[in-house]
């Protein structure tokens, strides 16, 4: 299967979009959860190359994110966005995939693995600054007040990367301050802060990670920065201990988006795996 640009599918009545690019073994590619965050800012760059590597690049945006409709579940918002985009992998009918999360789509996607019956039916998972404990820190209070302004984006950058180079780039960050204008994503990003009167932590931060490690039995890639803000020092080789076949790679003079600021050395990494412990297997 091939494909490539821009699509909808309605999944479950809710109306889906999708990133694809390229030929081969399908590769799911799950964004982060900042302001703005969705397919494009998070996967643009990178899926040309793994096309040109011979792979199907297929990049979602979760609900509420991107220009996927914008919905909050309340009671249960982690839950319905997993079981969204479980529902819409399967609408994508891809067949065996692996799948690359980053931030909120890595934490996500480990959460989902080490489940009894995964829903994103991954056989082979890379995980970029997801998992762990995930505090309720200085860091993430900033990211998380945003003011819909070129200038609070410029902040939210400066905050999540280690180098200040994009937050300093004036047309990345008009870009990325245009992506976080869709109608409905300011407020489905927020919702992640709301929690009611007398609870403690903020929303869905600061609360004890439960995730069950050692249950995920797929290969699994675990990228991290060394200098992530969102995450306390050492919380890669905490769950990387937990994973039974796991490589771990820590990126020096790096933040929380470790793709993104160091976009040739991810790719390497990345492409390397997949055609290790991946590509191998769908293909005997």
């Amino acid at each position: 299967m091939t494909a490539s640009g821009s699509r909808f599918l309605v999944v479950d009545g809710i109306r889906t979009h999708v990133l694809e690019e390229g030929f081969g073994p399908p590769v799911i590619l799950l964004h982060s959860g900042e302001y703005g965050a969705c397919a494009e800012s998070s996967w643009s760059s990178l899926m040309p190359a793994l096309a040109e590597a011979g792979y199907h690049a297929v990049a979602p945006d979760w609900l509420g994110f991107g220009r996927t409709d914008k919905m909050v579940d309340f009671a249960d918002p982690t839950g319905r966005r997993m079981r969204h985009m479980a529902a819409t992998i399967e609408a994508l009918d891809l067949g065996p995939a692996a799948v690359v999360g980053n931030s909120m789509g890595g934490t996500y996607l480990a959460e989902d693995l080490a489940r009894d019956e995964p829903g994103f039916r991954a056989a082979a998972a890379v995980l970029v600054s997801g998992g762990g404990f995930v505090p309720d820190n200085e860091a993430r209070r900033a990211i998380l007040d945003y003011d819909l302004t070129v200038d609070g984006m410029a902040r939210i950058l400066r905050t999540l990367m280690f180098s200040p180079a994009l937050a300093e780039d004036p047309e990345y960050v008009r870009w990325r301050h245009r992506l976080s204008l869709e109608p409905g994503a300011w407020q489905c990003a927020a919702s992640a802060r709301l929690r009611p009167p007398g609870s403690e932590g903020g929303g869905e931060f600061g609360k004890v990670d439960t995730t069950p490690y050692e249950n995920i039995t797929v290969p699994t890639l675990l990228v991290a920065g060394a200098d992530d803000p969102l995450r306390l020092p050492g919380y890669a080789d905490e769950v990387a201990a937990r994973i039974p076949d796991v490589e771990l790679v820590v990126y020096p003079d790096c933040g929380h988006l470790p793709h993104i600021e160091h976009p040739e050395r991810f790719r390497d990494d990345l492409l390397s795996f997949l055609d290790r412990r991946f590509r191998e297997e769908v293909s005997s």
